[in-house]
């Protein structure tokens, strides 16, 4: 109990606090053998933070100072049909249903699959990238052959965001999340938004309902009514 209350006064992160704690039974009940135990411990609160959402201008030009058709493809096909990175770098090219204008993800998180819309656009882009490249099983691949690395879509994206100039740290999920966030700015049912992403509770989508700027600009606030310059300058 001491040690966790040294985490707590030298201001460790929440997510530090719990996961020693966490370490500490699976110390006890794992390697001692001891019976389970439940431990009077208040558990940190993980703190909650308004996730990064970028506006369509900055999403336009973040796609403009992408000058790698393979990086632009990547980035344009996760932004457009709402992919989490492990989505996006197991794509293949079977999955492009083009008669049907669809894009079929299998086996994503909670090993479910879905279908996601492919529009006119990414189709072309997806077309004008395919006759450059020639990819033969997987849609974005590597130097090699086979899958695209999770961490070379990070760096792609982080890279381009400064020639953007786009200073605020975004990751390839600040692209899902601001996707769905235009989503429901656009006044998409919650429950078709929480179908394309592919997530499995409400509640998870419903995360997105709390940074949409349209729905703010929509409500009416009650300072509007109050006189701020009644002060003679």
């Amino acid at each position: 109990m001491t040690y966790l209350v040294h985490l707590i006064q030298e201001d460790y992160s929440k997510s530090t606090q719990n996961q020693h704690i966490n370490a500490i039974k699976f110390y006890f009940e794992k390697c001692l053998g001891r019976k389970k135990e439940y431990y009077y411990i208040e558990r940190p609160i993980q703190d909650k933070k308004i996730s990064v959402v970028l506006s369509k201008h900055e999403i336009q030009s973040l796609f403009q100072a992408t000058h790698n058709l393979k990086h632009l493809t990547a980035l344009a096909v996760i932004y457009s049909c709402g992919l989490r990175v492990s989505e996006i770098i197991h794509l293949k090219i079977k999955d492009i249903d083009s008669q049907r204008m669809v894009i079929n993800i299998r086996k994503a998180k909670g090993n479910k699959d879905r279908q996601v819309q492919l529009t006119n656009q990414i189709l072309a882009l997806l077309r004008k990238y395919y006759k450059k490249y020639l990819p033969v099983n997987e849609l974005i691949t590597g130097r090699k052959g086979g899958s695209y690395s999770a961490s070379s879509i990070q760096k792609i994206i982080k890279r381009t965001a400064l020639k953007a100039k786009i200073y605020t740290p975004i990751t390839p999920y600040t692209l899902r999340h601001s996707f769905a966030t235009h989503l429901l700015e656009n006044g998409t049912d919650i429950r078709y938004i929480q179908s394309i992403l592919g997530n499995s509770d409400i509640k998870t989508t419903q995360i997105y309902t709390h940074v949409t700027s349209a729905h703010l600009k929509n409500i009416q606030n009650p300072s509007d009514d109050l006189n701020f310059f009644y002060l003679r300058t």
